[in-house]
């Protein structure tokens, strides 16, 4: 299937991502087009945020929850990821809440910053600024992470050789790049607005 191609209306949402309650701060803040629905935009945090796609996950907006729904629990109320469009559920300046991994808990917190037209070349979605490296997945949360970076600061810790061998050998909490960051979102890439002759 051909990748999506953005128009001359495509409305280009720009989202600050916070992990919240790490230490130091982990954030992403990419732009996306605003046609997405909320299961390209988990493609989007995944990618941006430097998780693997492991577990479960969840969006909270207003109050109603999305994601994946499970047939032998319908009882949940979760709706559809799919069946929701960022440009009808979200506006400008509202935030609204992403979980990862429901046994972590890892809490994103999403805001949308601005809402502005697509630039001509431009490939979306695409990251343009952040913060901070992506926790291990597996650490055991927020609680387990801070204990993850005390370990590894500490060479004298009875742990720290088998953490750092977990961690293939070096893990730096303020490592982030923005080229490997945004070359991450290549993959969901749709075509650019034709420059202007």
């Amino acid at each position: 299937m051909p990748a999506p191609r953005v128009s001359v209306r495509t409305r280009i949402f720009e989202l600050e991502m916070v992990l919240a309650g790490a230490q130091p701060p982990v954030r992403r803040r990419v732009q996306v087009p605003g046609e997405i629905d909320l299961a390209v935009l988990h493609e989007v945090v995944q990618s941006a945020m430097g998780w693997t796609n492991s577990h479960l996950h969840e969006f909270e907006i207003a109050g109603r929850r999305y994601g994946i729904p499970d047939p032998d629990w319908p009882s949940q109320d979760v709706v559809d990821e799919t069946k929701g469009k960022l440009f009808r559920l979200v506006e400008q300046g509202d935030r609204f809440g992403y979980v990862y991994d429901f046994g972590d808990n890892w809490t994103h917190e999403i805001t949308v910053e601005k809402i502005t037209g697509a630039e001509p070349g431009v490939r979306y979605p695409r990251c343009v600024s952040g913060e901070g490296a992506c926790p291990p997945e597996d650490v055991g949360g927020i609680w387990g992470y801070e204990e993850f970076q005390a370990v590894m600061a500490d060479p004298a810790h009875p742990d720290h050789d088998e953490r750092l061998e977990w961690a293939r050998g070096s893990f730096d909490p303020h490592r982030f790049d923005l080229d490997e960051t945004d070359r991450a979102l290549q993959w969901l890439a749709w075509r650019p607005l034709a420059p202007v002759s």
